[in-house]
């Protein structure tokens, strides 16, 4: 039998960056992931773009990963909130806010490969592929059956971690439900060129069928996050590629003047997933196993590396005080700590959705006038600014 502190299931960047954060501490500390490192770094989804926050960018930096990556992230300098067929607009600028950037945007492959590097350099022991089968625990330790390979090996720890991503095998085991809104929209991604220059603006456009958002990358690039209906998905994604780019211009319209692809087309359904609680028999979920938003406002990632920061600081505390870190009371903590930014952020994600993606005509004007007269007022542009930052409460 194998004994730690503490196993992480799920070698993907939340349970990358929690090893990372733990690892100048006496915690034993055992990472199991399900997939070989080539299948991870190979998978399609490490194309996909991430907006980090500038408050995310300062945890990496704590976490002594911002450096190794930040030359292959695009600053944003500008954010431009538009309501297409409306009048209504709001400009955000990191010049007026006096920051350096309002976030970054980087590939996941990226920032994935760094940060599994840096963890390779730890002591933390990484067992895969393999794959957990089985949980028990009883009032010291959980105990956490695993296959790997032809081999059933059972590990002991205080404290269980699933960091296994939306389809959770530790949150399946625990017998921890879901709350699930279907959207009923899909996300179309891919990256295109633009004739003229992004200047590190991010757009963001909302549309009667979902937000359009153009993320600004190196070489004049922009990743690109379409909403649509379901149907209207189907229909874009088995278009030509010609009809593709006419209906995304027309949705976007000519800021960055013709728009050319420079990447496959790939679509994702889209709904908003979140556990029913975070902690159960010296376990506890956290990222993308409690929670899977809409990426309207390029939040996921952003909110599962605040629960990796604070479960991290909470340990550390926990441990240094020479208390059970799988303790009930313990994660009780940890989850009523989380509750607040969790609701905060899915509360605002759900009601941008509802009221955006809408063209009932009294609504509109509502909105518009709202963009309007917040682009005229700086404190509350500020507070706009600060949240977008991942900076505001």
């Amino acid at each position: 039998m194998h004994d730690y502190d503490l196993i992480i299931v799920g070698g993907g960047l939340a349970g990358n960056c929690l090893a990372l954060a733990l690892k100048d501490t006496r915690l034993r500390c055992a990472i199991i992931e399900a997939n070989t490192p080539e299948q991870l770094a190979n998978s399609p989804a490490g194309d996909r773009a991430l907006a980090l926050a500038a408050g995310t960018v300062q945890q990496l930096d704590t976490l002594d990963a911002w450096q190794g990556i930040h030359h292959v992230a695009t600053a944003i300098k500008h954010i431009h909130i538009s309501d297409k067929g409306h009048f209504g607009k709001t400009r955000l600028s990191a010049d007026k806010e006096q920051v350096d950037a309002l976030g970054y945007v980087i590939t996941a492959r990226d920032i994935e490969t760094h940060v599994a590097q840096l963890v390779a350099n730890t002591d933390t022991l990484q067992i895969c592929p393999a794959r957990v089968v089985g949980l028990t625990s009883d009032a010291d330790k959980t105990y956490v059956s695993i296959q790997q390979g032809e081999e059933s090996i059972t590990l002991t720890a205080k404290l269980l971690v699933g960091a296994d991503g939306g389809q959770s095998s530790i949150r399946q085991l625990l017998n921890i439900g879901q709350h699930i809104t279907e959207y009923g929209q899909t996300a179309l991604v891919t990256t295109v060129q633009s004739t003229l220059a992004h200047k590190n603006t991010a757009f963001e456009r909302f549309t009667a069928s979902g937000p359009l958002a153009l993320l600004p990358m190196a070489n004049n690039q922009c990743a690109v996050v379409w909403t649509r209906t379901t149907d209207d998905a189907k229909a874009l994604m088995q278009s030509s590629e010609a009809d593709f780019l006419a209906e995304l211009q027309n949705c976007f319209g000519y800021k960055l003047g013709k728009l050319s692809l420079n990447a496959p087309r790939r679509s994702f359904p889209l709904s908003l997933i979140r556990a029913e609680k975070m902690q159960a028999n010296r376990a506890v979920i956290i990222g993308n196993a409690v929670h899977q938003l809409h990426p309207v406002a390029g939040q996921g990632f952003n909110l599962g590396l605040r629960d990796v920061v604070q479960l991290a600081q909470m340990l550390i505390t926990q441990h240094q005080a020479g208390n059970d870190i799988g303790a009930e009371d313990f994660l009780s903590r940890y989850s009523m700590a989380r509750q607040k930014d969790h609701d905060l952020v899915i509360n605002f994600t759900n009601n941008v959705i509802r009221i955006f993606s809408n063209d009932w005509l009294p609504l509109a004007a509502a909105r518009n006038i709202g963009l309007a007269v917040l682009d005229h007022i700086p404190k509350a542009k500020s507070l706009l600014s600060c949240y977008a930052m991942g900076l505001g409460n």
